[in-house]
């Protein structure tokens, strides 16, 4: 064994470590950014190793590290916070082509494969190919170029599973003898991308963040296929932890919206047709912004509750500055978040970053929900169907048996949306005729800076 080679897997369990440190820091908001930044370190090393180590033309490498960064600085600068969700989908498709176009590669160069092999390139490939075509599919969802709603059609279940089987029986017949069928491989790449599309388009647009996590690893799980055909142990473990998180992330977001893991896998969720689907109806009741700051002045403790509107409106600074004044006044501030609040994991927690609220005031929603009936004011900013009260009590509605923040229990609920349109699940909030809650229209960004216009005139 030369040394040469020692020192190559050495490096790679040094990266290896930095990825399990770093995906460890993550858990934290206190050490999200440190443990981002030492996962980063590990894939410099990993792929400053690898570069050396293989005897690559350094100018293709480099030409493509050009273009690629500079992409990436243009997106991370233009890419506006209300659209980070279709900026991971994208990235979760990107991840699924490459590892498509490596096992394709390696295929292509040395068709006389061992049988794993074989085995491990048609799984690169097919998990590949699937999160590639249905993270576009999901960005066209989340985008709004495609409608996001779910599409449903005759025999979807059947088509799908035949899919599967095809690509199956298309594996162990290309594992049989590689090297004069081309053509299956090329055929596991077609199935691959149709069923991407298949099995994303019948998810309805309120269950993306479940679909973004489940397509997160389907990524891991094509790049550690892909480890196996190059026999990089790196790439191997890189892609299992990613494959790994993500299950556990999608785990979470499937109890968060009261989903079965395998509903996810196999599509079908996000489908249902309410029975009722114009909802409770009643009569709102309007408050100016005057209105919401002599509520707010006399509140012991106040609950913001983020949602996509949050986002949309770019409210998450001033939203800060309001609570900043409300602690000023003697008020206690929380900020209770739902797990699938938004449109992709973890949606509201980073833009309450971004705005700098302290860590100590996000509080989960099975946190908050025991506390609930002491809350003096909960301000809903933009979101919906994550307060809905239909999700406890109405068993005809499509996001009935959903884990909800029960906003409806305060003692004051104020409501900030700008008219009376259902949320991303297509249905009407109960919460909005509740005796207790007050809907103050508009813009979320102006109405909060007119409340905190009011705070300041009133010092």
């Amino acid at each position: 064994m030369s040394s040469s080679f020692l020192a190559i897997n050495f490096a790679y369990v040094i990266s290896a470590a930095l990825f399990i440190f770093g995906l460890k820091m993550l858990s934290s908001p206190a050490t999200a950014r440190r443990g981002n930044l030492i996962s980063s370190v590990g894939m410099l090393l990993a792929i400053v190793v690898t570069l050396f180590s293989q005897g690559i033309d350094f100018r293709w490498i480099l030409l493509g590290m050009v273009i690629g960064s500079g992409i990436g600085l243009i997106a991370a600068y233009k890419v506006e916070m209300t659209s980070m969700p279709e900026m991971v989908a994208l990235f979760n498709g990107f991840g699924g082509i490459s590892s498509l176009l490596l096992a394709w590669s390696e295929y292509h160069q040395n068709p006389e494969l061992s049988v794993f092999i074989c085995i491990v390139a048609s799984l690169s490939a097919f998990i590949g190919g699937v999160t590639f075509s249905g993270s576009m599919i999901a960005f066209g969802k989340l985008s709004e170029k495609i409608p996001s709603k779910a599409i449903v059609f005759s025999g979807q279940h059947l088509i799908n599973a035949a899919i599967l089987l095809t690509a199956v029986l298309s594996t162990v017949f290309f594992a049989s003898n590689a090297e004069s069928l081309y053509w299956v491989f090329i055929l596991i790449v077609a199935i691959a991308l149709v069923f991407g599309v298949t099995s994303v388009i019948p998810i309805g647009g309120a269950d993306m963040p479940v679909v973004i996590s489940l397509l997160n690893s389907y990524s891991g799980l094509a790049a550690c296929a892909a480890g196996f055909v190059i026999s990089n142990n790196i790439l191997i473990v890189a892609g299992a932890l990613v494959g790994a998180s993500g299950i556990i992330l999608t785990k979470i977001m499937c109890k968060a919206m009261n989903r079965s893991l395998a509903n996810v896998l196999f599509s079908g969720f996000g489908s249902t047709v309410q029975a009722n689907s114009d909802g409770p109806q009643g009569e709102t009741r309007p408050a100016s912004a005057e209105d919401v700051y002599y509520i707010l002045e006399a509140a012991d403790s106040v609950a913001f509750v983020p949602g996509y509107g949050l986002a949309v409106a770019q409210a998450q600074h001033v939203t800060r500055e309001l609570g900043d004044l409300l602690e000023e006044n003697g008020t206690e501030v929380m900020y209770a978040i739902h797990p699938v609040a938004g449109r992709m994991p973890g949606h509201m927690n980073v833009l309450l970053a971004e705005a700098n609220v302290p860590y100590d005031q996000l509080i989960e929603m099975d946190d908050i929900n025991p506390r609930m009936d002491s809350v003096d004011v909960c301000v809903v900013i933009g979101a919906n169907d994550v307060v809905n009260p239909a999700a406890l009590d109405d068993e005809g509605s499509s996001i009935y048996g959903m884990p909800i923040i029960e906003t409806h229990r305060a003692k004051t609920v104020i409501v900030l949306k700008r008219s009376m349109n259902p949320g991303f699940a297509g249905i009407q909030n109960a919460l909005f005729f509740a005796e207790n809650a007050r809907m103050y229209f508009g813009d979320a960004k102006a109405s909060i800076q007119a409340l905190v216009a009011e705070f300041k005139s009133g010092d």
